[in-house]
């Protein structure tokens, strides 16, 4: 799943895309019941486990608000920050955001944060963004959905000239204009990796043309593969025709008996190890480069499923 555009791209791109190989991630925070802050040490203690057990990416998402959604209601913390927490609590895993809510967000804040979460560790963060999709949000902030789509690509392109080690002339200038002729802060060393998380409310064309990766959620296997198939299409018409992942997220509850068969769940599925094993396979058979694996309705303790995916799971994937 690695790719021409690789050798750009910072430390993180490497970590969770590498040749030929499916990786896995874990949403966190991993232990909060739903409304509730997670324990900052627990959640720190779970990283390290994570990372010693080979997972390559730790991800969250950006929730501005307690807004109930499903039925659920999300206490999460700032994403930069607690992405910062976790990235200084571990030495070799990606951190990434799944996903930064872009229209939301002033771009030239939200570089100067990814800029700062990158290089404070060692390159190995990923910017995920969205368009977001809870309409109270964009009430609060001044603006309505419907002009979500527009300005999740001006601040894009702005965000992609702040976050590259080496912009040409058109991103400069973008730049510039954005800020009264200002850096907002010295170039990476690499140019940050910008993955599309959803559907960004744009055309998979375009999303194929400007993201470094675009990650979606779990559906019917079939679905997902048509899906995928559409990408790879969108990815072929361009100049050049590069290769760039596809990221899935998978609701997961892995099972005590190892061989328990697969059933569907919300967003994902229930069974036990061999299951998993198998649809991971396919899954990456189907051109998926990493799954973001969401434990949150996890029966088992989450140490023991990490310790059953790091020596029975993750090694069978390379």
């Amino acid at each position: 799943m690695q790719n021409m555009i690789v050798c750009m791209l910072n430390k993180a791109y490497s970590l969770v895309f590498p040749d030929d190989r499916l990786t896995l991630g874990l949403m966190t925070p991993l232990t909060p019941p739903t409304g509730v802050l997670a324990d900052p040490e627990t959640e720190k203690a779970l990283a390290q486990h994570a990372e010693a057990c080979g997972f390559s990416a730790l991800w969250t998402r950006d929730v501005p608000l307690m807004i109930p959604q499903a039925g659920e209601v999300s206490a999460l913390d700032d994403p930069f920050l607690w992405l910062g927490m976790l990235a200084a609590a571990t030495t070799t895993i990606a951190v990434g955001t799944a996903a930064a809510v872009l229209p939301l967000r002033h771009p030239l804040l939200l570089a100067k944060s990814a800029l700062s979460l990158d290089r404070l560790s060692g390159g190995r963060f990923l910017l995920g963004v969205g368009s977001g999709d809870r309409e109270e949000e964009f009430a609060a902030f001044g603006m309505t959905a419907e002009q979500g789509g527009e300005r999740f690509r001006t601040h894009w392109e702005i965000l992609r000239a702040a976050l590259d080690d080496a912009p040409d002339q058109a991103a400069e200038e973008v730049l510039m204009q954005a800020t009264g002729g200002y850096r907002v802060l010295p170039p990476p060393a690499q140019r940050i990796a910008m993955l599309a998380v959803g559907s960004a409310r744009q055309s998979l064309q375009w999303i194929a043309a400007n993201a470094d990766g675009w990650a979606s959620y779990h559906r019917e296997e079939q679905r997902q593969q048509g899906r995928i198939g559409l990408w790879q299409q969108a990815l072929a018409q361009r100049a050049g025709g590069a290769a760039k992942p596809f990221i899935q997220s998978l609701n997961l509850d892995l099972l005590d008996d190892p061989d328990a068969p697969s059933e569907p769940i919300t967003l994902g599925m229930r069974g036990g190890r061999h299951a998993l094993l198998d649809y991971l396979r396919r899954l990456h058979g189907y051109g998926v480069g990493h799954v973001l694996l969401n434990l949150a309705r996890q029966g088992r303790p989450r140490r023991e499923v990490m310790d059953e995916m790091g020596r029975e799971v993750i090694p069978q994937l390379g």
